[in-house]
């Protein structure tokens, strides 16, 4: 499996499309900025069929250094971004489960 970069889907919409990169790129990128503010103001972002993009508030905890037996500090709340899967996402990948587990797993 490889990684996926902002470089190669800016283009492959620029080939499929006919478009130049450069404008690809600044539509990509606006995107990513408006979904980037979006959840810097604690709002929740929904992509129909892709998924959706929440602001959660995590608990606080004791975190502990295992070099160091014994100690613990505090880790306080924290706001994070967690992604629900939408449901042709869900199940296109779950697809990829047999050739994962014949694969090793990754």
């Amino acid at each position: 499996m490889s990684t996926l970069t902002k470089r190669e889907i800016v283009v492959s919409i620029s080939n499929e499309t006919g478009l130049v990169q450069h404008d690809v790129f600044s539509v990509v990128q606006k995107t990513l900025d408006h979904i980037v503010e979006a959840l810097a103001k604690g709002d929740n972002v929904e992509l129909r069929n892709f998924g959706v993009f929440e602001v959660k508030l995590t608990k606080p905890r004791v975190g502990r250094n295992p070099n160091q037996p014994g100690s613990h500090f505090d880790i306080p709340a924290r706001a994070t971004v967690k992604f629900k899967s939408g449901k042709i996402m869900k199940q296109r990948v779950l697809q990829l489960t047999a050739q994962m587990k014949a694969a090793g797993g990754k």
